[in-house]
């Protein structure tokens, strides 16, 4: 993920640094199955002939059959492989500098897949054509761009194959699952497996638990936080699918005075003193700096929700699927329900 705070801050640039944008709709339910199988899969039975999908855009990708040959950003790909619908490569934050998973790949084995691009504006066309790609799948955070495919190349990368664009914005954690699994299904996923069904039912669990946390606990309040060298940005909970859909779970949040884009407020570090918070919900992503990059930073230590060791990861770009969502809820209602009041 590139450091976009070193770049002027178009929207685009600025989502990819420190904030994420998103409006909501409430929890929309996926439909249950009797099926016992084990493990999420494509179906024995997809139906041969032609293919559609209408995508979060509005727009309809059709193929002569059910792609096979996906290419998808990292995110959007570990959602896939959680319905059992395995991508040939993907773009986006994939790896760290050593080696590793990102944080974003979550269970993909990121050994089986053509890496296209690990960073901000990287995308190696050539390698994309040469897998002859039948569907490209990505996130769209601002109408119009989609996430993580570089605007110098798009013409060319969008010529090769049928495109869908699922949203991460003006959406909820609810909805947006409901439409990864949508797309999943039509590409074979089988969503009676009992592992998707058993994950649906731990994601209940844990909406459940969290609003009972927030109306337990209803003087405290969490700030939304993400980290950059020379600034600290504190982010609107209403302009995310995840704080959103807190937010509506009766999650109090500590609310800025954000710039003209709308998403967060800019506070150098000599304020970030600005807004009294309980708890810390610190971008998780790797284009942020952790809080164990900051005991450097006075001012971020003499903060109360440090000094109580309040400061809990935020999962900025959620893997929508119920398996890697529930343990957000989870995470988040133990914060909340073991938390002192500091602030």
């Amino acid at each position: 993920m590139p450091n976009a705070h070193h770049s002027p801050l178009s929207r685009r640039g600025v989502l990819a640094a420190g904030g994420a944008v998103g409006l909501g709709v409430a929890l929309a339910a996926c439909g249950n199955s009797d099926d016992d199988k084990g493990e999420p899969g494509a179906a024995d039975d997809v139906k041969a002939g032609p293919w559609s999908f209408k995508d979060d855009r509005g727009e309809t990708a059709e193929a002569g059959s059910v792609p096979k040959s996906i290419v998808a950003f990292t995110g959007t790909a570990a959602a896939l492989h959680d319905y059992g619908i395995e991508v040939k490569g993907v773009f986006g934050p994939t790896t760290t500098k050593d080696g590793k998973p990102d944080i974003q790949a979550g269970d993909l084995d990121v050994t089986e897949v053509e890496i296209l691009g690990n960073v901000w504006g990287e995308f190696n066309v050539e390698k994309y054509a040469a897998l002859a790609p039948e569907l490209l799948v990505t996130a769209q955070w601002v109408e119009g761009e989609l996430w993580y495919v570089p605007e110098q190349s798009k013409d060319k990368i969008l010529k090769l194959a049928p495109s869908v664009a699922l949203l991460a914005a003006e959406t909820t954690v609810p909805k947006a699952i409901r439409r990864h699994a949508d797309l999943a299904e039509s590409l074979g996923a089988d969503l009676g497996a009992k592992k998707v069904t058993d994950a649906k039912a731990r994601f209940e669990k844990a909406a459940g638990r969290l609003r009972a946390a927030a109306k337990s606990r209803p003087e405290i309040r969490v700030l939304v936080g993400s980290a950059s060298q020379d600034l600290f940005y504190v982010s609107l909970a209403e302009m995310s699918a995840d704080t959103l859909y807190f937010q509506e779970l009766g999650v109090r949040f500590v609310e800025p005075k954000v710039n003209a884009q709308g998403f967060f407020e800019e506070l150098s570090w000599e304020n970030v003193d600005k807004y009294p918070a309980d708890i810390i919900m610190m971008d998780n992503r790797s284009s942020a700096l952790q809080p164990n990059a900051l005991t450097s930073k006075p001012t971020w230590a003499r903060l109360p929700a440090v000094g109580a060791g309040q400061v809990v990861p935020r999962v900025t770009e959620p893997i929508y699927s119920y398996d890697k969502c529930a343990p957000i809820l989870e995470d988040l209602a133990a914060a909340i329900e073991k938390a002192r009041k500091v602030a």
